[in-house]
């Protein structure tokens, strides 16, 4: 009896000696990876690049902390690009390396949150968010109607 069940867990894959299997059959796929594609077909498992902007608000705050704060995020995450602020509201843009355009917003969501005590950021919310991937980001500047470049990098006033 106890053969009887550990040769069915051998069979099923379980820990043991080799499995019951006729020789040269493989064993059947159970599920497949999120990311796996045919041939020919683009990775889409490997990394992108992915323009983000972050838009926060809430209730006034003195320009001076706002700014500090700003810039203390922009130096503990140097891949911040720019930020522009006002007293009641800061827009952060960025690009973001992730696999795919959920891993890229997920990542931006967290970011005021995580941030908030270590860089000094006002109990602001957020109110908006785009994530585009960086062919749209340079059709958009290519065509006129998208955000300027991020120069000058830091943070400045609206």
């Amino acid at each position: 009896m106890g053969d009887a069940g550990g040769s069915a867990a051998r069979a099923a894959g379980g820990t043991g000696g080799s499995a019951a299997r006729p020789a040269g059959e493989e064993r059947a796929l159970t599920s497949v990876a999120a990311g796996d594609r045919f041939e020919g077909e683009e990775p889409r498992d490997l990394p992108r690049l992915w323009h983000v902007t972050l838009s926060v608000s809430g209730e006034e705050a003195p320009l001076k902390e706002v700014r500090r704060a700003l810039e203390q995020l922009a130096h503990d995450h140097p891949f911040l690009l720019t930020s522009r602020y006002a007293n009641d509201h800061a827009e952060i843009r960025y690009w973001e390396e992730a696999r795919d355009l959920h891993d890229a917003a997920a990542v931006a969501l967290r970011l005021w949150g995580e941030h908030r005590q270590t860089a000094g950021l006002p109990p602001w919310e957020i109110v908006g968010l785009e994530v585009i991937d960086r062919q749209t980001y340079h059709q958009r500047i290519a065509e006129g109607y998208g955000p300027p470049p991020a120069t000058p990098v830091g943070a400045h006033p609206f």
